[in-house]
């Protein structure tokens, strides 16, 4: 009879193979809420639109009007962060993918607040989150995106900006393709057009992200 590990030995074995594996790992045994979002054929005009917006790979650095917009912004940075800390502790990491979050979502046309709603049903803010449909990071990107409008490096959707951007500029083009209605853009976004539960499940997360200035 084959020699059986104990209970302890197979926890051991279990934790040895986590760092071996690192993050990812961490992701398989988390999958991640997302559908199957659906590759659509794309016409050549939207197609260089979209891989255009993609391509700019500015750091994540607004530039602001006057004073008093900057300070708004560092207003709703501070708050923002105030609500994050509970998913990312580590100040550094925290503030930084609020300020690349920020940066992406109203480079596209986006409200912030919306944007970490999906992040938060999407991937629960995990950065290497992976969904049983392959759409991977933050805003759940599946890979088709990058052969589609990118560089065809699929493992790139982890890296935190090109994860934020693509999922922005993705979720702005399915806006612009329902003629501004954003609960079919959602749906569109997810791979379950016409059903409620995934639009209402974001826009129930969004609630907890709203900010009005005069609050501060």
């Amino acid at each position: 009879m084959k020699d059986r590990l104990s209970r302890p030995g197979r926890a051991r074995r279990r934790f040895a193979a986590t760092l071996l594996l690192g993050p990812l790992s961490l992701a398989a045994s988390r999958p991640a809420r997302a559908g199957a979002q659906i590759e659509e054929p794309l016409a050549d005009s939207v197609r260089g639109a979209l891989s255009a917006a993609i391509a700019n790979s500015a750091p994540p650095k607004p530039v602001f009007v006057d004073t008093e917009a900057r300070l708004a912004y560092l207003r709703w940075l501070g708050e923002m962060s105030t609500r994050l800390r509970r998913r990312k502790p580590e100040h550094v990491t925290r503030v930084e993918f609020l300020e690349t979050l920020w940066y992406e979502s109203t480079r596209a046309g986006l409200e912030p607040a919306l944007v970490l709603g999906l992040v938060q049903v999407e991937s629960g803010f995990r950065k290497y989150a992976i969904s049983a449909a392959g759409a991977r990071g933050y805003m759940q990107v599946m890979p088709f995106w990058a052969r589609l409008i990118g560089d065809g490096d699929s493992t790139r959707l982890f890296h935190m900006q090109t994860n934020l951007r693509f999922g922005c500029v993705i979720l702005r083009h399915y806006l612009d393709v329902e003629r501004g209605d954003l609960f079919l853009a959602l749906g569109r976004y997810n791979g379950s057009r016409g059903r409620a539960e995934y639009p209402n499940a974001v826009f129930g997360a969004r609630k907890a992200w709203e900010y009005k200035a005069d609050r501060a």
